[in-house]
């Protein structure tokens, strides 16, 4: 499979995580010599009262646990927004090779965006990064999301 096939894998873990009112983001680990998908998650913090319940984060303890090793050497991460500083964090410390997301995140993003976590000296390891892959679509779900969510404003 290629990047699109995969982000459209975690489109899906975003949509899903929509249906249950959690902020659309979904994420997957890829073994990048199989091309298996070894986890798959979307957001949750409201669902398990967890504020580090990120999709990202959810999909790193899986893949963890499935290995029986918090070094996740081998795996590509594709998420369909831009990681926060927790979640990069996190991908550091897991020593993820590859991180693919999708839309870009000006406020809270911190790869490419922010913070640049993986550009700070104090960084012990930095994956490959590639952003932008379905970003229109990685984006809408979001757009969409929010929208719904507001309240109409009352006329006068």
């Amino acid at each position: 499979m290629k990047d699109d096939a995969y982000m459209r894998e975690a489109l899906a873990e975003a949509q899903a995580a929509s249906s249950r009112k959690e902020v659309p983001v979904g994420a997957i680990l890829v073994d990048s010599a199989t091309g298996a998908i070894i986890s798959r998650t979307g957001n949750a913090p409201i669902g398990i009262c967890d504020p580090t319940a990120h999709a990202e984060i959810l999909a790193i303890r899986d893949a963890a646990y499935k290995r029986g090793n918090y070094r996740l050497r081998g795996l590509t991460l594709y998420v369909t927004l831009e990681p926060c500083a927790m979640c990069a964090a996190a991908i550091a410390n897991a020593r993820i090779d590859r991180v693919v997301y999708g839309a870009g995140d000006v406020k809270g993003g911190a790869v490419d965006n922010g913070v640049q976590f993986f550009r700070q000296p104090s960084c012990h390891h930095t994956p490959q990064v590639l952003g932008g892959v379905l970003e229109g679509e990685c984006g809408q779900i979001l757009k969409d999301f929010f929208k719904a969510r507001r309240k109409p404003k009352k006329s006068i």
